[in-house]
């Protein structure tokens, strides 16, 4: 079944030659050629500031740029978001505008029963692709993932997002040519399963 997809791009840097962007791009290719709807949202060409107080999150209005998102991840079935990890976590850009689009009203709202927030954007499920300069399984093992388990949990589950699968790519500097290839191929194959 054809689903609408929504690819994030968090990369902060507007240069579109980063690997994370390759991947992104066959990721939406195998997509496209089984079907699905595919739509683009790229933090690095937004306009929005970042929010420097509780009561601007709770209660400020989201800016136009951050709606137009917050319209996109409404009608998507599946979000797929890619942001390279800096110093251990995702880029301060990334993390600026998940907290601006994944606001109070919008993903989530204190109205849940026995004081648990109820989650506004069930029904959709999501995959995290992450680039890294170490090892996939180092930063698992090492590292406990910590970035993704907060993204995963504290925010996308929080939200209502489920499943949420996961791909870390590591060791992308120093990578051959030959497995950018394969990584490539393995998203395009995720791409037209919609996963």
């Amino acid at each position: 079944m054809a689903k609408r997809i929504l690819i994030i791009q968090g990369h902060p840097d507007p240069d579109k030659n980063h690997y994370g962007h390759a991947l992104a791009e066959a990721y939406a290719k195998g997509a496209q050629e089984a079907g699905h709807e595919v739509e683009w949202v790229s933090v690095a060409d937004l306009e929005f500031p970042i929010l420097r107080t509780d009561k601007d999150f709770e209660e400020g209005e989201a800016p136009d740029s951050i709606k137009e998102v917050q319209e996109k991840i409404h009608t998507a079935d599946h979000l797929v978001m890619f942001y390279p990890l800096w110093m251990g976590d995702m880029p301060a850009l990334f993390k600026a505008f998940l907290e601006q689009t994944l606001r109070p009203g919008f993903a989530f709202s204190y109205e849940g029963a026995n004081g648990w927030p109820k989650k506004l954007l069930k029904n959709k499920s999501a995959r995290v692709v992450i680039t890294m300069g170490m090892p996939g399984f180092i930063y698992r093992w090492f590292y406990c993932a910590h970035s993704l388990k907060n993204l995963k949990r504290n925010i996308l589950a929080a939200s209502g997002i489920s499943p949420v699968k996961h791909t870390l790519v590591g060791m992308v500097e120093g990578m051959s040519d030959a497995k950018r290839g394969k990584w490539l191929n393995r998203l395009e194959e995720m791409g037209k399963k919609g996963l």
